[in-house]
């Protein structure tokens, strides 16, 4: 029965081995130095020489060996009685060259040709009537330092290797050391103490006791006095090199052992305790009775293996189903309210599986919005990429060929619809960020049990990002609208305008720097016909007409409109002027009820403060200067005419044509024939220019335009921030969630579809059928435990 136990373990390895099972069986793990002859011992123990020999290291991966006793040969049987066979091969090998040979090929194979190391166990069963029943592992010997071409951290390896096995409580450490050496130098019973602290799993091999020096012995350590063990320490003698190289054969070495230790003085005593035959059987002892100590735990062990596997394999689902339509269907079914279930679950934030760690689902769409597109949008300069030269030539290009008296309202329309064209790209990518977040969102959501079918997955990922491909378009075009929406209608009456436009009049009466100017005469006569400050109030209820009488409601200026804002936001009514004396400071057309009235939104500024700059800008603040036909000399030459312009076309000017061709005044008057035909581009002459110097008008224009720009583009980005987010929320998030799971079904839910649908992946059957082979091996070891155990021992 006790063989019965070693056999029925050794049955068990071998399955668990193949089908990568976790349980650990009761093995004897042989540990040692370098050269210690842990080998020898393995192979006197076999009576074979069988293990790969050389110098350095040589054992470079486990060796599992398995000893099967046989029944002795009966004259019928086969030729031969002893054979080894690897687990990797199906093949008996009956000479033990060739079982030599193998394990160096299989060795070579997967730890190289170098001195590596290799965890992979190389399993190894030899069967003959002259072994005892026994499971031992031959592990890699200790070194200290790497030697040749071995790896740097060889010492890490081997002892991380070895701690690896005999951590394991089902194994017996067989601790090897050489008895010529200090036993408080052994490697092998240091590891076998950091594990084994109490010496219960431990048994004490010495080597080379007659290689020691004369005089002394190793009987104190025998007999446990040194260094006591549980199970003891076991004295053997194995062939020395030159034994070896003589070929002597394994029989005669176990004479010779035998022989050592009864005419030894010091060991005749405990000859009976020591040599090769008394450590096989102990060992087999040991190792049984270990088993049927473990037997218990095994059992317990088991257990919980074969409900871990039986979750395992209930995880994979069952392959009956596969034949009933009914059954496909539902399984379908139910698998895409699922998906349906977790991708609108993931937006929404109510998915149970919520990291913990970092944003996901809807709250990085959350993000995109307030995050990522807000600090777009804040970091938009509305007039970065405008510079004054384009501000003055678009003034000029608003006003035809007239001169402009006001800044135009078209040159302000023509300049803001480009900048709010500057929110069309952020707003673009903000649609495209949200898309790809979806799309993200659909690939993460999977469970176990759709995995089992990657067909059917990627059929749901790739139909879910269909609709989120149709809606992409939509969505992108009504955002685009949204910005065409703006810059197709300026809305100067904008409520928050108002504040900007009065700011802009404000900063506009501040004082700045004016170059020398040549003081006008002041003259109480109106200007083209102009009224006077009285005249103005009192036609103010009248049909209104232009400023000076130029620009009529029809042709609004920006700086009208500025000023019909602050006459209509004014409380104060507006009186005449009570003397008709001018101030010193201000002129004549300055009066005390202009200066009192105040505008909303600006506190300290007056309506007629800011009518009053575009009026002093204009006519000067002594009033208005000369007209035609006055009283000055025509005679006197003023400054000459600020150039607007240059001509930068490549072509040469051609010459006058017409009428003035070829003809020049008979009094010598060539001004006429110098007057050149205008080339194809005129460029506008810019303040940056050598000699050029803006005028205070332009400067004033300029920084108008400029403010009004910035006032308006905050009333369009806040707009803008607020519309694009709802607007990808309608047409994008919001519909994919409420067609996610009709469109699922409408396009997969075919029973045509069924079978290619669930068909599994093919390292998900094969890991079904491992998993369930496994079960089944876990059951029947089960059931051989349970009878072992029943049985009287």
């Amino acid at each position: 029965m006790d063989s019965d136990l070693i056999k029925l373990v050794n049955r068990l390895q071998d399955t668990f081995s193949n089908l990568g099972g976790e349980l650990d069986m009761p093995q004897l793990v042989v540990v040692g130095s370098q050269s210690a002859g842990k080998s020898s011992v393995l192979e006197n123990i076999v009576g074979r020489d069988f293990l790969p020999r050389g110098q350095g290291i040589v054992t470079r991966r486990p060796l599992v060996l398995q000893l099967v006793h046989t029944p002795s040969p009966d004259p019928s049987a086969p030729t031969y009685t002893e054979w080894g066979q690897f687990l990797h091969i199906d093949k008996r090998f009956t000479d033990y060259n060739e079982i030599r040979k193998e394990i160096e090929q299989e060795t070579f194979r997967v730890a190289g040709q170098n001195k590596g190391i290799s965890k992979l166990p190389i399993s190894l069963k030899i069967y003959s009537p002259d072994v005892l029943d026994l499971t031992l592992v031959d592990l890699p010997g200790l070194t200290k330092i790497p030697v040749g071409d071995q790896p740097s951290d060889i010492e890490r390896q081997i002892r991380g290797l070895v701690v690896e096995y005999i951590s394991k409580p089902n194994s017996v450490i067989l601790a090897v050391s050489a008895a010529n050496v200090d036993l408080a130098n052994s490697d092998a019973l240091k590891l076998a103490r950091s594990v084994d602290p109490q010496g219960r799993r431990t048994i004490g091999v010495l080597t080379k006791l007659d290689l020691m020096d004369a005089g002394t012995n190793a009987l104190d350590i025998l007999t446990g006095r040194v260094y006591p063990l549980k199970l003891g320490f076991i004295g053997v003698v194995n062939r020395s090199q030159q034994d070896i190289n003589s070929e002597k054969s394994l029989p005669d070495a176990l004479d010779s052992e035998a022989e050592f230790f009864r005419n030894h003085a010091a060991y005749r005593n405990i000859a009976h305790k020591n040599g090769t035959k008394y450590l096989a059987r102990t060992l087999n002892q040991v190792l049984m009775n270990h088993i049927r100590d473990k037997l218990p735990d095994m059992k317990a062990r088991l257990n919980t293996l074969m409900g871990q596997a039986q979750q395992e394999l209930n995880s994979f689902g069952d392959a009956a189903i596969y034949g009933d339509k009914n059954q496909q269907g539902g399984l379908i079914l139910r698998l895409m309210n699922k998906f349906a279930h977790d991708f609108v679950a993931s937006i929404e934030g109510t998915k149970v599986d919520i990291s913990t760690k970092e944003l996901s689902g809807g709250a990085r769409i959350y993000y995109i919005f307030n995050d990522v597109f807000g600090h777009a949008l804040a970091c938009i300069d509305s007039t970065s990429n405008l510079d004054n030269q384009d501000i003055r030539t678009a003034i000029r290009n608003s006003t035809g060929p007239r001169p402009s008296l006001f800044v135009p309202e078209s040159a302000f329309d023509l300049l803001v619809k480009p900048q709010i064209k500057l929110l069309e790209s952020p707003s673009l990518r903000c649609v495209e960020l949200v898309y790809e977040e979806l799309v993200k969102i659909c690939h993460n959501c999977t469970s176990v049990e759709l995995e089992r079918f990657p067909r059917l997955h990627a059929q749901l990922i790739e139909c879910v990002s269909e609709l989120l491909r149709e809606r992409l378009g939509p969505t992108s075009e009504y955002a685009q609208s949204l910005i065409e929406i703006q810059a197709a209608y300026i809305n100067t009456n904008h409520p928050a305008f108002i504040s900007g436009s009065a700011a802009a009049a404000q900063a506009a009466t501040s004082p700045a720097p004016k170059p020398a100017q040549l003081s006008r005469p002041q003259s109480n006569e109106p200007i083209n016909g102009a009224p006077t400050l009285e005249d103005e109030d009192e036609s103010s209820a009248e049909e209104p007409v232009g400023t000076n009488g130029v620009l009529s409601r029809d042709g609004r200026s920006v700086s009208s409109t500025l000023h019909d804002r602050t006459r209509v936001t004014g409380s104060a009514p507006t009186a005449k002027a009570s003397s008709s004396k001018p101030h010193p400071a201000q002129g004549p057309r300055h009066s005390s009820a202009h200066s009192q009235a105040t505008q909303p939104g600006a506190p300290g500024t007056s309506p007629h403060t800011a009518r009053e700059t575009f009026l002093n800008y204009f006519f000067g603040q002594n009033g208005p200067g000369p007209i035609a036909g006055s009283t000055v000399d025509r005679s006197h030459v003023g400054p000459a005419p600020v150039p607007t312009g240059r001509d930068v076309s490549n072509a040469e000017t051609a010459g006058p044509t017409g009428l003035m061709a070829g003809k020049r005044t008979l009094d010598g008057n060539n001004a006429a024939f110098d007057m050149k035909s205008l080339g194809k581009h005129i460029e506008a002459i810019s303040s940056s220019e050598p000699g050029s110097q803006i005028t205070l008008r332009e400067e004033m224009e300029t920084s108008l335009i400029r403010s009004l720009i910035a006032s308006y583009f905050s009333i369009v980005r806040q707009s803008i921030q607020d519309l694009i987010p709802k607007a990808i929320m309608h047409f994008l998030v919001n519909y994919t969630s409420q067609q996610v799971q009709n469109r699922l079904v409408a396009s997969l839910y075919k029973p045509e579809l069924f079978a290619d649908l669930l068909n599994e992946d093919e390292a998900l059957v094969a890991e079904r059928t491992r998993v369930k082979a496994l079960l089944d091996a876990y059951k029947e070891a089960f059931k051989t435990l349970s009878e072992v155990n029943l049985k009287p021992i």
